[in-house]
């Protein structure tokens, strides 16, 4: 049976962007494991899978249904021992879970202060009206608020990302000689501000720049198709 990944996407099918989404994207080719995704409008998501979750990523595997982007990668692991591992052990379950930890912290707040504007003029009408109120609540801002310190948001993005450059000095990938899924959660925020926005907003000899266009290259440039 074919394994079906429910993702996020505006008006336009085929430029899905959820961060989170992309981090079950990347680890189900790194599995090596064919799927079908159906990309969502927000709005849309309550409606698939009796309910099953308000938030994407949703995974289907026959009879099994998971939500949340890191159980999903947990599950795969578990259910798929002789294809890659996605984390090489134990340990790199623990390393991946302070990736994700700095990705939501501090990654993720500052792309969103980026990136907001852009994400609701994708949605269609009835999912802008959703994003811009739940946004709103959520951040405590009003949309003009958070646009207006854009550009700031844009000149503070390299500090965000000093610990991961720090890392690349070392080696090519969060994995180490080849990705795993520390490596995709970062990667699923930088893809999600690339989408959005049209770039990472990096010059193009940063080491993070360059450790990008590398993941992005994965899969036969499966995540560099989307634009």
């Amino acid at each position: 049976m074919t394994i079906t990944l429910y993702s996020l996407c505006g008006a336009d099918v085929a430029r899905p962007f959820s961060p989170h989404c992309w981090k079950a994207v990347m680890a189900l080719h790194h599995k090596g494991l064919a799927f079908e995704e159906r990309p969502l409008a927000f709005t849309a998501i309550p409606t698939v899978e009796g309910g099953f979750s308000r938030t994407v990523p949703i995974l289907r595997d026959d009879q099994e249904l998971i939500s949340d982007s890191f159980r999903i990668a947990l599950y795969l692991e578990e259910t798929y021992p002789e294809q890659p591992s996605l984390f090489g052990g134990q340990g790199g379950v623990a390393a991946a879970r302070l990736v994700e930890g700095y990705s939501q912290h501090v990654v993720h707040p500052a792309i969103t202060r980026i990136a907001l504007v852009d994400i609701h003029d994708m949605l269609a009408p009835a999912d802008q009206a959703y994003f811009r109120k739940s946004r709103e609540e959520r951040l405590g801002k009003t949309f003009e608020e958070m646009a207006a310190g854009r550009d700031a948001a844009i000149a503070a993005l390299p500090a965000a990302l000093q610990p991961l450059r720090h890392m690349l000095g070392f080696r090519p990938f969060v994995g180490g000689a080849a990705p795993l899924f520390g490596d995709y959660i970062l990667f699923g925020a930088l893809q999600w501000l690339r989408i959005t926005t049209g770039s990472i907003h990096l010059p193009p000899d940063d080491p993070v720049s360059l450790w990008f266009d590398r993941c992005l290259g994965l899969y036969d440039g499966a995540a560099r198709a989307v634009v």
